[in-house]
């Protein structure tokens, strides 16, 4: 009795949103409704996928950043630590060689450093929210990668691009360092194989770019055209319902 009386409130409150095929039929509601509840659910669950998506993005950009940056610099660390330094008698390492060797390592550690805390700091943040067993459509805004996703693509970048130029860099001054005095032919052919390899690295990272950018506006133009056709359909089925309420009176 009660599902009765509140099906029958829901009529005589919707009275245009119900559909009469026979005289004798129960009012039905109109496909509209169902359709908009159909639409807000699918922009709810795209919109709950998306957050979660760039969630997860996140955390395995600081996962990569906080792996190449501890072994990069580590590896810097131990270059410049263990380098043997050979004097002829009568030859020297430039000076200018020298500074330039010391300013390149320093960078090279302080960029993988400051990468590599911002992973520290940010990553266990993201991952007790990604790792959570119960999970609702706002447990992701519980995660900080969004208030700060600048601070996780500039220790992307740091460690994935800047770090990674400045550590070919670094190999190539330490060729000139250790090779100075005894050959210059290998220092020469060290730098010769690095440059072709640097510009392959930037042209690449530029390409990688452009593709990147190009994939995520293909996807928000394949996401447009699915909100339009079905603003369409309902546009159609709001046209039907105003007909066929014309025809019922």
């Amino acid at each position: 009795l009660k599902d009765a009386e509140t099906y029958s409130g829901f009529y005589k409150s919707n009275k245009s949103n119900v559909q009469l095929h026979h005289p004798n039929d129960y009012p039905i509601p109109s496909t509209n409704h169902s359709l908009m509840v159909q639409s807000q659910s699918f922009d709810g669950a795209a919109e709950s996928i998306y957050n979660w998506k760039v969630l997860h993005l996140s955390r395995a950009k600081l996962k990569a950043s906080s792996r190449t940056s501890a072994l990069l610099s580590g590896f810097a660390m131990v270059a410049m630590v263990e380098i043997q330094i050979d004097h002829g008698p009568d030859q020297k390492i430039p000076e200018g060689l020298l500074i330039a060797f010391a300013v390149c390592t320093v960078l090279l550690i302080s960029v993988h450093m400051l990468a590599l805390m911002i992973s520290t700091c940010i990553l266990p943040n993201v991952e007790a929210v990604a790792n959570l067993h119960y999970q609702t459509n706002k447990t992701v805004f519980e995660s900080p990668h969004l208030s700060m996703s600048t601070i996780v693509e500039v220790a992307w970048w740091f460690s994935t691009v800047l770090g990674i130029l400045l550590f070919l860099a670094e190999i190539m001054i330490l060729c000139w360092v250790k090779f100075y005095i005894t050959t210059k032919l290998a220092a020469w052919i060290a730098t010769g194989i690095l440059i072709p390899i640097m510009l392959v690295f930037i042209g690449f990272a530029g390409h990688f770019y452009v593709k990147l950018v190009s994939h995520k506006a293909e996807v928000c133009e394949e996401g447009l055209r699915e909100l339009e056709l079905l603003r369409d359909n309902i546009g159609d089925d709001e046209k039907d319902n105003v007909v066929t309420d014309i025809q019922i009176i």
